[in-house]
């Protein structure tokens, strides 16, 4: 980079407006090839963590949408404004996937129509034929029909659009387009961080349009931007490791390792780029240790590239300028900061949706360059060949699409690529349990513990399996050695909370109260909003037959909480809530709670919870709270 002492003569503004009117023509066709070829994922199902970002009954109200953008952990990741849209759908639609379906791809169509204007913007060979590609590709699947993926399209049309409205204020300099380039900037940020990014992008951009990059006009002007992407950037970074749980002996490289896992995926992510196959939702986990002699060869290959295009660049910039923008833009996923999947796979489909711009803008002008100088009667063989590749890629997709059509699909296609894949095994043995298959869903977690042995969500299933078929102690076992397993990777795991909850339950279950309460408070330590122990421990707490135990006040407190976040809708925690105000002395608060528990009981049908109601109901009426006996079972409270 060099600075210069003058700055050369702006261009003339561009006469030409952002969109043209018969670009509109291209948006329209764009957006019914997407349509098409992505109509096996329209009536999709909620998928792996969709129903995490869907949003969750407490978050509905305005309340929770203040919530959503001013309460850290509030949200899975600090993407407001994609769980305000998710916020907006499900008020539009509730749980009905065809609507969040559809809006992921006419956002994909978005970004795909974007590409084409910023291209066209910067005179770009095949801008139309990139922008086709890119909707077409079936490498996009995963981002396009998993619900979840909002924050990828959604952050795409804001990246795209604030870079075109960048180039707009590049060519005019004109504050206005500056002040909406940032603006756009900051949504793209508030939807998914990878979009930091953007501003290193552009000066790819200027570079390759200039041969060099001038301060003043350049690189001052995108200061703001790259502050603002920094700090976005670490502030990710921290809620990955802390809120999420992206740290542990999983996580644990060398900075010669992380080189390595990058120069592995950039190879991996260029091949399935121009060679789509076997695309899977989990790949496997590479092994991978500094000792290997052949694993330098990734990074080496991909530093060889670099220099040769490096060498190249006073002829031709634009290998290496699509090159670094492809780096660039998968720089978050490379490795050099910790993300969650880590856990089980280096590289995702989904993390170069923005990447894959830089390679297939490369390939769209070489193949436009080339068919200019074919003869005229050649050419049309040349488009034939364009529009035959993009039918196959349409074909590809729509294929893919099928995939993510529901969960038991998506689990098993996922196994046919990737046998060795404990995190789908015990997701599949959750399934079969929630169908009734119990034996085969144990088979099911025990291929998981024999490809990972101190995988402690599966210890943690199998007992709750074992509870169910009334084996208390052998699930007892399970349940503790999911305890163990968690306290491994870290002392407050949220998963040994669960694990908690559910010994907490089983003591229950055996009269064993003063231990139920132990662990239910163990839960809360970990995870103090855990709404299955707020909700065990309340109920204990207003009826157990220990009356040492019994702590009216704290009961309401947990019981209030757990009703607000279903907002009132659940008979069975309204029974629950109404015991703790008994418990407490508040019997005209007892009985609204109860009598409102048994309107919603016998409208939901739900008869077991009406019967004992009822008699709570003649209890509060006599001023008496709601105590168990100690022969009697333990109340359904209806938890998770």
């Amino acid at each position: 980079m060099r600075q210069a002492r003058r700055q050369p003569p702006d261009p003339a503004p561009a006469a030409t407006p952002l969109v043209a009117g018969w670009e509109w023509l291209l948006a329209v066709a764009l957006t019914s090839a997407v349509l098409l070829a992505y109509q096996p994922a329209w009536h999709g199902g909620l998928l792996w963590d969709d129903a995490g970002h869907v949003t969750r009954p407490d978050l509905r109200s305005w309340q929770g949408l203040s919530r959503i953008w001013f309460e850290w952990g509030a949200t899975q990741q600090y993407y407001p404004l994609v769980h305000s849209v998710f916020w907006v759908e499900h008020k539009l639609w509730g749980d009905a996937t065809l609507g969040y379906h559809l809006v992921n791809l006419l956002l994909h169509a978005a970004a795909a129509v974007l590409v084409a204007l910023v291209l066209r913007r910067l005179r770009v060979p095949g801008a139309y034929l990139a922008a086709a590609i890119f909707a077409l590709h079936p490498l996009h699947v995963e981002t396009v029909a998993w619900i979840t993926e909002l924050k990828n399209t959604l952050s795409a049309v804001f990246y795209l659009g604030a870079m075109l409205v960048y180039l707009r204020f590049d060519q005019t300099r004109k504050i206005s387009f500056y002040g909406w380039a940032l603006g756009c900037f900051l949504l793209a940020l508030l939807s998914k961080t990878v979009t930091a990014t953007l501003p290193g992008a552009l000066l790819v951009i200027f570079w390759w349009q200039r041969g060099r990059l001038f301060w003043r006009k350049d690189l001052l002007p995108l200061v703001p931007f790259f502050v603002l992407g920094m700090l976005a950037g670490v502030f990710t970074a921290w809620v990955e490791r802390k809120l999420i749980g992206a740290e542990g002996a999983a996580f644990e490289f060398t900075l010669v390792e992380r080189c390595l896992i990058a120069g592995r995926a950039i190879c991996f992510y260029l091949g399935k780029l121009f060679w789509p196959a076997n695309l899977t939702f989990i790949y496997p986990r590479w092994q991978v240790s500094q000792a290997i002699g052949w694993q330098y060869l990734f990074p080496a290959a991909v530093l060889l590239l670099v220099a040769a295009l490096w060498g190249l660049r006073r002829r031709w910039r634009a290998p290496l300028a699509g090159l670094l923008f492809f780096i660039g833009t998968l720089f978050p996923a490379l490795g050099f900061c910790n993300v969650f999947p880590f856990r089980y796979s280096f590289v995702a489909d989904h993390f170069q949706y923005l990447a894959s711009l830089g390679v297939i803008t490369l390939f769209s002008a070489a193949v436009t360059l080339l068919l200019q100088r074919w003869g005229l009667r050649q050419r049309p063989v040349g488009y034939a060949l364009c529009l035959g590749l993009l039918v196959v890629l349409g074909a590809m997709t729509w294929r893919q699409s099928r995939m993510y059509d529901d969960l038991d699909t998506l689990y098993r296609v996922t196994l046919k690529n990737n046998p060795d894949c404990w995190l789908v095994h015990n997701n599949l043995g959750v399934l079969l349990v929630g169908q009734g298959h119990l034996d085969e869903a144990i088979a099911e977690y025990h291929k998981a513990l024999e490809i990972k042995p101190d995988y402690a969500d599966v210890y943690n299933n199998l007992g709750s399996v074992w509870a169910n078929r009334g084996k208390a102690d052998k699930a007892m076992d399970y349940y503790r050695r999911a305890v163990d397993c968690y306290g491994r990777v870290a002392e407050t795991n949220p998963g040994r909370a669960v694990a908690h909850c559910n010994l907490g339950n089983l003591f229950e279950q055996k009269k064993k109260f003063d231990q139920s309460v132990v662990h239910f408070q163990q839960a809360l330590a970990l995870v103090p909003n855990y709404i299955d122990a707020q909700s065990g421990l309340a109920w204990l707490l207003a009826t157990c037959p220990v009356a040492a135990l019994r702590n009216g006040a704290e009961a309401v407190k947990h019981a209030e909480q757990v009703n607000r976040y279903y907002r009132g809708t659940r008979p069975d925690l309204l029974k629950t809530l109404a015991a703790a105000y008994a418990e407490a002395g508040r019997f005209p608060e007892a009985l609204a709670a109860a009598q409102t528990g048994l309107a919603l009981a016998v409208q939901q049908h739900s008869l077991t919870v009406a019967d004992e109601l009822r008699a709570q109901i003649a209890l509060y009426q006599a001023g008496k709270p709601y105590h168990q006996t100690p022969s009697s079972s333990p109340a359904n409270r209806g938890t998770q």
